[in-house]
């Protein structure tokens, strides 16, 4: 399938349902066709790496083009400039999320990138930041001590950024952190603490976000990361506790 061919195909999968629902979240529907992620991911396996195509559905500009394109990519071939092109182009959170997770979590340069999208004030640069952290948070439990403390300490300094997306995404990062073990939790906790007890407006809802996840986490024997207690696994471990 060429470039032409899968946005044919991605129009025919895309609902007007779907992009309103996009829109409650947040998302810009002018250049879109309200492709669910499933489908989308389904057509990203049918089609494998294809880097070249992948580049072609970049330039249409459509956004569930660029999805697919951030599926479909070669991550090797994917350049910290070519990404950091394609980061000037996002409009949306989920896109930003989504180039995060699959180009750049797993670069080995990936901590890097975090330090300097930290201090960029592009609005998707600096999510782009505590999302990457976000991720290695969940996928790498091997993170050093002294990362985790780095981390936090760029949470800390991000928090005050007053934009949507960007004290959503600090509070990501502070959150999957703090589920890592008991001893990144209690240094989260504490960090929260700072943070509600802060003079900015958005640092406090920083704080305050990620405290309510915080504070009903609870070690699941099946998990390696701790589970809020309100979730299914996290009830019985409360119970048996209790």
């Amino acid at each position: 399938m060429n470039a032409n061919a899968v946005l044919a195909r991605l129009k025919s999968l895309g609902t007007e349902r779907r992009k309103r629902h996009a829109a409650l979240l947040g998302i810009p529907t002018e250049r879109a066709f309200g492709v669910s992620i499933g489908d989308l991911r389904r057509l990203a396996k049918s089609l494998g790496t294809r880097h070249e195509l992948a580049l072609a559905l970049w330039r249409s500009g459509i956004h569930d083009a660029r999805l697919l394109a951030v599926l479909i990519a070669d991550a090797e071939r994917m350049t910290d400039a070519a990404i950091e092109r394609w980061l000037a182009d996002v409009r949306s959170w989920d896109l930003c999320d989504h180039i995060c997770a699959d180009l750049v979590r797993d670069r080995p340069n990936a901590d890097r990138l975090v330090r300097t999208w930290a201090k960029d004030e592009r609005l998707y640069f600096r999510r782009a930041a505590f999302a990457t952290i976000a991720g290695l948070a969940v996928h790498r439990p091997d993170l050093p001590a002294a990362a985790i403390e780095r981390y936090l300490d760029l949470i800390r300094a991000g928090a005050g950024d007053e934009r949507d997306h960007v004290k959503k995404g600090v509070s990501w990062a502070l959150r999957e952190i703090g589920k890592m073990n008991f001893a990144a939790h209690d240094l989260a906790v504490a960090l929260t603490a700072d943070l509600v007890e802060s003079g900015d407006k958005s640092a406090r809802w920083v704080g305050r976000d990620a405290m309510r996840e915080l504070e009903t986490l609870v070690a699941v024997p099946e998990r390696r990361r701790l589970l809020s207690s309100k979730s299914k696994m996290g009830k019985k471990t409360a119970r048996r506790l209790a």
